[in-house]
């Protein structure tokens, strides 16, 4: 336990103290991560909720100093290659899909190739990766969760010699910080969680003007980190994003059929 509520006098729990306090950590000390640590962050994520007990996912640690920095080229982020613990996370049926063959099922019908199945091990994997993430924080490392692996995908599967049926979903970079950044502000609770239905448009008729508090929080977290080049605000960074230049990775569906799932 730890900080105590001001509304109820209870004592926050540690993991949600830890969650609440969420930070992403792009530089780590020069520090090793213990082996009993990494043991102990792996066997807490092995224990992620996983549909229909498939466990339809697998973690690639990443020690080959050259595919580090083949992965670190790819993502955009040339630190990564020097995080104390790197990974992978694939969603994974090719182990299913093996024991179903050696128990005669044909592996071109079997379900375990579909969209519906690939997309629960798509969601499995992404909460591994944040079970691995919260584990790690507990022992007071920090995290970095890399979704420009996605940056060159078919790179990707040649890199780390994917095999059918497996597919990259995130990348992981994990050690003892460096140094702790301010705590990133978030969309206000009532603007992302509701009750029953979705509102409707008419409740909040100018987002741009009931998000306006929030957008001096982003402005004023942002002028403090890089006051050269401030980010103006959240709302004309969604404008920004939104008219951007669509930069083609390519056709992931097609690649997700190249690697042997079904997903038409």
């Amino acid at each position: 336990m730890s900080d105590t509520s001001a509304d109820t006098g209870r004592e926050m729990p540690e993991t949600v103290e830890i969650l609440q306090n969420r930070r992403t950590i792009r530089k780590f000390a020069d520090r090793p991560i213990e082996p009993d640590v990494i043991d102990a962050i792996e066997q807490a994520a092995r224990q992620t909720a996983t549909s229909e007990s498939l466990s339809a996912w697998s973690a690639l640690r990443i020690k080959d100093p050259e595919i580090r920095s083949e992965i670190a080229h790819i993502c955009g982020f040339e630190r990564i290659a020097h995080a104390p613990l790197l990974y992978v996370f694939l969603v994974d049926q090719h182990r299913n899909l093996r024991i179903a063959q050696e128990l005669g099922v044909d592996a071109e019908s079997a379900s375990l190739r579909s969209a519906n199945l690939f997309f629960q091990g798509y969601a499995d994997t992404v909460l591994a990766v944040h079970a691995t993430e919260t584990a790690a924080e507990a022992f007071g490392l920090g995290a970095v969760i890399l979704g420009s692996v996605h940056n060159d995908i078919p790179r990707i599967i040649e890199l780390l010699h994917l095999p059918k049926n497996v597919f990259p979903v995130l990348g992981l970079g994990i050690g003892y910080p460096e140094k702790t950044p301010e705590l990133k502000p978030r969309p206000p609770k009532e603007h992302q969680y509701f009750d029953d239905v979705y509102p409707d448009d008419a409740r909040t008729p100018s987002l741009v003007e009931a998000l306006s508090q929030y957008d001096r929080e982003v402005h004023d977290y942002y002028e403090r980190r890089n006051p050269s080049n401030p980010l103006p605000g959240f709302t004309s960074y969604v404008a920004a994003v939104a008219q951007s230049a669509f930069v083609d990775k390519g056709n992931i569906f097609q690649m997700i059929e190249d690697q042997g799932f079904r997903v038409d």
